[in-house]
Formats: C-alpha cells, sequence, structure tokens
C-alpha cells in the first residue's frame, strides 16, 4: 500500500514504549512524528533526565532480568548481569534506536503542551517550542512514573518531606548521613531506597513506613534467575497461582520473621516487591517497621498504632498519578484513583484513533510491554486489523476488571496491574479475529489519511 494513503501519526514520548512503536510504524510504512521533551530517548531510565520526569535513582538496577525485558529483535549484550543496571538500559534503548535508524524521526527538546480533537476527528498537536501539527492519529507513550503521588498528611513537618521521584543518592538532593529517616511505601522503590539508607553509616535512626505488609519476592530461586521460569499454558492459572504461593512461603518464609507485618494477602495478590538484600537489612535490625503516618507535628511523626519518633526525613515512596497534562477532555484521563478502562490496556472506545502504550504494570515485565501492543496499534493503522463493535469492547473491557479485582486487592497501584504472557496470548488471538474483520472489509484502514492532505 502507498505510504500518501495510510493515517499520519503523532507518538508522543520516546522513552522505551515511544521508541518501539516508533519502529513498529516505520516497518509498516505508517508516516510519523515521535515528540521527546528531552534531549535524548529512554525515558525513565535516563538518570536525571532534563525534562524531570525519570524516578531513576544512582543505585537503580531493573528488578526484571535481562531475559525478559529484551525487545523481540533486538537481544540484551550477552555481557550484561542478570539484572542490568540503569545506565545499561539507557545505552540498550540508544542502540536500539540507532540500530533501527530512528533517531531522525524523533523530534528532541520537544514537549507536547495540547493534543486536541477538532471538529472532523483530527488531531492537533501544539508543543512548547510553537510547532502546531494535524494528525489522524495518536499514540500516547508518556509513561507513567512521573507525576508523583505525594500523601497529605495533617500537620506541619519541619524537616524535609520529599518524593522518592526526587531522591538520587543519600547525598542528593540532601545529605542524609546522621538523619533520622523514615521511607513510606514498601513497592519496589521503597525497598531500594530503604536498603540504602538504613545501613549504619547513613541513617542514625531508620523506620519504614507502610499501610499494610507485603511479600517480599527473590529474584533467584535456587541459584537462577526467578522470572525465567513460566507456568506451562496448559495448566489452569489457579492451580498455578497456588503453586507459586506455596512456593514462596516455603522457600522465602513468613514475613514476620524478619521483623515485617504479617501481609493481609498471599504472595502475588499484589504488585510484587522483589529484592535481594532488603530481608537482610531488616533482620538485621537496621529497620524498625511502623505502620501508616497519621499526623506531622513539628520534628515529631505519629504513626496508626500511637507511636511518635522524632524524624529529619520523611520520603515517600507512594507511586504515582497517571497524567495526561495534554488533554483536557476530561473523558481521556484517569480518574483520581488511576481508574481507566480501556480495551486491550490501550484503546478508549468510541475513540478509534487514540492509542496509549505501556499503560500498565505487567508481571514480570514492562520495558517490551508496547513491543506486543504496537502490534495491535499497528496492524490497525495499516487495514489489516479491525476493532470489534464498541459493545463487545466493553464487554470485554468488563471482563477484564473482574479479573484484576478478584485477584488483586484495592489500590491506584493495582488498577494497570497485567500479567504479561496471558495478555500477550489473548493479544495474538484478537489479532487473529480483528484480521478476519479486516479481510470481511477489504482491509480499508479504520483510520482515514485526511491529515497530509488537509482534510
Amino acid at each position: 500500500m502507498d505510504t500518501r494513503e495510510l493515517p499520519r501519526v503523532c507518538v508522543i514520548g520516546a522513552g522505551p514504549s515511544g521508541i518501539t512503536a516508533a519502529k513498529r510504524l516505520a516497518e509498516y510504512g505508517i508516516p510519523f512524528d515521535c515528540y521527546e521533551a528531552s534531549d535524548e530517548v529512554g525515558g525513565n531510565w535516563y538518570f536525571k533526565n532534563p525534562n524531570g520526569m525519570s524516578a531513576c535513582y544512582q543505585s537503580l538496577h531493573i528488578d526484571t532480568s535481562k531475559f525478559r525485558l529484551a525487545f523481540e529483535d533486538f537481544p540484551a549484550p550477552d555481557e550484561w548481569p542478570d539484572f542490568p543496571h540503569h545506565t545499561e538500559l539507557l545505552q540498550y534503548f540508544k542502540d536500539y534506536v540507532d540500530h533501527f535508524g530512528l533517531r531522525d524521526k524523533i523530534v528532541f527538546n520537544t514537549k507536547v503542551i495540547a493534543a486536541e480533537r477538532d471538529s472532523s476527528g483530527l488531531w492537533v498537536i501544539t508543543t512548547d517550542t510553537g510547532r502546531t501539527e494535524t494528525y489522524d492519529a495518536v499514540v500516547v507513550c508518556n509513561g507513567h512514573h512521573w507525576d508523583p503521588r505525594l500523601p497529605d498528611y495533617p500537620g506541619e513537618f519541619d524537616g524535609v518531606l520529599m518524593h522518592s521521584h526526587a531522591y538520587n543518592d543519600p547525598f542528593d538532593p540532601i545529605d542524609m548521613r546522621g538523619k533520622r529517616i523514615v521511607v513510606v511505601g514498601m513497592g519496589n522503590s521503597g525497598l531500594d531506597i530503604a536498603t540504602e539508607l538504613s545501613q549504619r553509616f547513613i541513617a542514625s535512626k531508620f523506620y519504614l513506613s507502610a499501610r499494610r505488609g507485603v511479600w517480599v519476592l527473590p529474584k533467584y530461586v535456587n541459584g537462577k534467575v526467578g522470572d525465567k521460569a513460566s507456568m506451562p499454558t496448559w495448566m489452569p492459572h489457579k492451580v498455578g497461582m497456588k503453586l507459586k504461593q506455596r512456593f514462596v512461603v516455603k522457600n522465602r518464609g513468613h514475613m514476620e520473621n524478619y521483623g515485617l507485618p504479617k501481609p493481609d494477602h498471599l504472595p502475588f495478590e499484589a504488585h510484587p516487591s522483589a529484592s535481594e538484600e532488603f530481608l537482610h537489612r531488616a533482620g538485621c535490625g537496621d529497620i524498625t517497621f511502623k505502620p501508616a503516618i497519621t499526623r506531622l507535628d513539628g520534628k515529631h511523626v505519629h504513626f496508626a498504632d500511637g507511636s511518635v519518633e522524632e524524624v529529619d526525613v520523611v520520603v515517600c515512596a507512594t507511586g504515582y498519578h497517571i497524567s495526561f497534562p495534554f488533554f483536557d477532555d476530561p473523558e481521556l484521563k484517569p480518574d483520581e484513583q488511576n481508574v481507566f478502562p480501556l480495551f486491550r490496556q490501550m484503546i478508549k472506545p468510541g475513540v478509534d484513533n487514540l492509542f496509549y502504550l505501556g499503560l500498565a504494570q505487567p508481571l514480570p515485565t514492562l520495558v517490551n510491554f508496547a513491543e506486543q501492543q504496537s502490534k495491535l496499534v499497528a496492524a490497525y493503522l495499516s487495514g489489516n486489523y479491525h476493532l470489534p463493535t464498541e459493545a463487545e469492547m466493553r464487554a470485554d473491557i468488563r471482563a477484564a476488571e473482574a479479573i484484576r479485582t478478584s485477584r488483586y486487592y484495592n489500590s491506584p497501584r493495582h488498577t494497570i496491574q497485567i500479567e504479561f504472557e496471558p495478555y500477550v496470548r489473548d493479544l495474538t488471538k484478537e489479532l487473529e479475529r480483528g484480521a478476519k474483520r479486516a479481510a470481511a472489509n477489504g482491509y480499508e484502514p479504520p483510520v482515514k489519511a485526511r491529515a497530509a492532505a488537509g482534510v
């Protein structure tokens, strides 16, 4: 098909999701521009990213193994360790872009500040450089780990209250040595930062605060990378889940044995927190667990169990809002609890020329999640895939939500929770169904190429 007949696409963001979307569109000959607010690709994995959106800290290693995170046609380097450092990830993304010749298609140092549909359904994109362009479709890849969710505690605090998003290392942005520190939250960032700051030569006293206990999973099982193995596809999900839960309890033990609170859920009923070091720090007595913070009072922090501690620094590893500041239409954004129902985690029924990629917390990997989603986007925009009806899409969304809520406890962090392998299997089947619908419609692209012609 002549590329002039294909829709013109705007890709917002050049992090891992944006670059793999760009690569897929280029393969299909779909014309596109990719806008990136920073001076380089990498997004969240670009430490001290000048766009201010990176949640990287100096010691960060990815919790997904190299065997799981690599793009399908760009293998991870053999010399990589099992769990690469953020500098290695960033170089990998740079190499990916250069290998596939995508760099010239990325407009750097250019932030999208408005994305609006005109009366005909075309997208008008405005950037902070004054550029305005019209596109037939938009692919949103701006990530969801950049808009910090900071608790609104009652009272006033005389110390330093900060989100983990601002944390770089024990000396930046503030010197933590000799400080009395509270880290709030037991997600992966919370555990990493707690492990780092709780060492006796850093904190004079260290507390970890959380509303509930979590299961801290190992990165290695029997000396091998834990996420490399997966349950066979023929095994019923419930059976596989019970086996995994039993294995964790048997081999990791109970969290109470490490001086941590007893979780109110079983393993894998929450987004997993994985660490090889945290439990050692807890077992050594370097970490004192506290329940949720209830109030701040000068230098004193009050906790839900009635205890009060004198504290210098509170670091909130309390997650992120899912934000799309370039949209004015509230229908194109999640609510305050991060609830945002989308078909296959990427399409809003009724809006057939907008796609959200990488908007998930997949197990075990997010890096190449959008790579899988981009297959549907490119097939759709080229006419090789057609969507089901709006009613069918909404029914699919309800079914997916029922599965998610039956497994995970209610929390903003679980509204986009996905299991990678089942998702990919289901997506493959949906692509097959959509290909049949496309054939029945003569492979006519659902999104017409109007923007380039000024229609």
